[in-house]
C-alpha cells in the first residue's frame, strides 16, 4: 500500500489523506460538510494528474525537437514503457473517487430514516 502511496505523487496522495481524515472528522462532528469535502477530493484526484502529464508530454515535444524529428515524429520517439507508466499517474484519480465513495456511504448512513 505505502508503494502506491508513493508512487502516486507524495502531495498528491498526502493531500488526499488529509481530506480522507477530514471527512471522517466531519461525519462525526460537521455532518454537512461529508458531501463537500467528497467533492472536493474527487475533483482533486481528478486534476492531479494533469500537472505531470503536462510536464511528461512537454519533454517528450522538446526531445523530438531536439532531436530533428519535429512534433510528427513524437510517437515514433515513444516507447510502450511510457504509455503504460500512465498506470501510475491514474492512482490519485482512484484514491480520490475512493474518497468520495465513502463520502456518499457515510451520507447515505446519516440520512434520516422515514
Amino acid at each position: 500500500m505505502f508503494k502506491y502511496f508513493m508512487e502516486g505523487g507524495l502531495v498528491y496522495m498526502s493531500v488526499l489523506t488529509i481530506l480522507l481524515v477530514a471527512l471522517f472528522f466531519a461525519a462525526w462532528k460537521a455532518p454537512r460538510w461529508v458531501k463537500e469535502i467528497g467533492l472536493f477530493a474527487l475533483v482533486f484526484g481528478l486534476v492531479s494528474p494533469l500537472f505531470p502529464l503536462y510536464g511528461a508530454l512537454s519533454t517528450l515535444q522538446q526531445v523530438a525537437i531536439d532531436i530533428g524529428e519535429g512534433v510528427n515524429g513524437l510517437f515514433d520517439l515513444i516507447s510502450p514503457g511510457v504509455f503504460f507508466g500512465i498506470k501510475v499517474i491514474l492512482i490519485p484519480v482512484i484514491y480520490g473517487m475512493c474518497i468520495y465513495l465513502v463520502s456518499l456511504v457515510i451520507r447515505i448512513i446519516q440520512k434520516p430514516r422515514l
